[in-house]
């Protein structure tokens, strides 16, 4: 186990750029139009990130608001470009950035298992094998003839988490999901990613409750304004991290 390295990461870094209104005069608004990118800062969300993460490890990323950990996940996901640094990911993913990503909300709960399904590159009768488990998992029974736009955002929850943990998927990415919905559901989700880290399935989580992390994870990556300040065992990184905000 943990032999296969499945993500490598080496100096990664994502910028944007900033925009600084001022609105003191016409003059200063007029020289900006004319100017393009005059008023613009670069912001580095990441600098400098590397990191391996093994087949089958789960890997719980930590950090205070705004260190760069959905970056980190979208970089990996592949929805963004490194600006610097190269990474390698190896496996199919499947992502829980956001549960109602890729929702049309003019569907039904079935016609969106199925747009979701070939936007992650499935084929029908693959979704087709599929469908039965995330109507159970989903516990939306008829709800799932109704279009999405009507759900409460715990229906979405739940869909959205049922379509990512049936998908075939070799790692999965999860930004915060396990703490949506209701307690019953949220328990049920707890139990359901308890079955997939048995199955050898590679894991990286992004969550603010450290509890989860602990319980969850056996390896952390702990950011702090976009730059890696530790990384190792799940209890020795948690632990420097909270010696850390004591400090701060």
């Amino acid at each position: 186990m943990f032999e296969e390295d499945c993500i490598i990461a080496k100096n990664i870094g994502i910028s944007f750029n900033l925009k600084h209104e001022k609105r003191n005069t016409i003059k200063k608004a007029i020289r900006s139009a004319l100017f393009k990118g005059a008023g613009k800062e670069k912001f580095w969300a990441l600098r400098g990130v590397s990191f391996t993460i093994k087949k089958g490890e789960i890997v719980g990323i930590i950090g205070r608001n705004g260190s760069g950990k959905s970056t980190l996940l979208r970089v990996i996901a592949d929805i963004y470009a490194p600006d610097e640094g190269v990474i390698d990911v190896k496996g199919k993913v499947s992502t829980l950035l956001s549960l109602t990503a890729g929702f049309a909300p003019e569907l039904s709960g079935y016609d969106n298992v199925y747009l979701s399904g070939l936007l992650l590159g499935m084929k029908k009768e693959d979704i087709d094998n599929i469908i039965g488990k995330v109507t159970d998992f989903s516990e939306l029974g008829n709800f799932l003839d109704v279009p999405v736009k009507k759900y409460s955002s715990g229906m979405v929850a739940r869909l959205g988490f049922s379509i990512a943990i049936n998908i075939e998927q070799d790692i999965m990415l999860i930004d915060e999901a396990l703490a949506v919905g209701d307690n019953l559901f949220r328990k049920k989700c707890e139990e359901k990613m308890e079955m997939l880290k048995k199955e050898d399935k590679t894991i990286v989580v992004v969550s603010h409750s450290v509890e989860t992390i602990k319980n969850f994870c056996n390896k952390a990556i702990w950011l702090d304004r976009g730059q890696v300040k530790y990384q190792g065992l799940v209890a020795e990184t948690v632990e420097k991290y909270f010696s850390f905000l004591k400090k701060a």
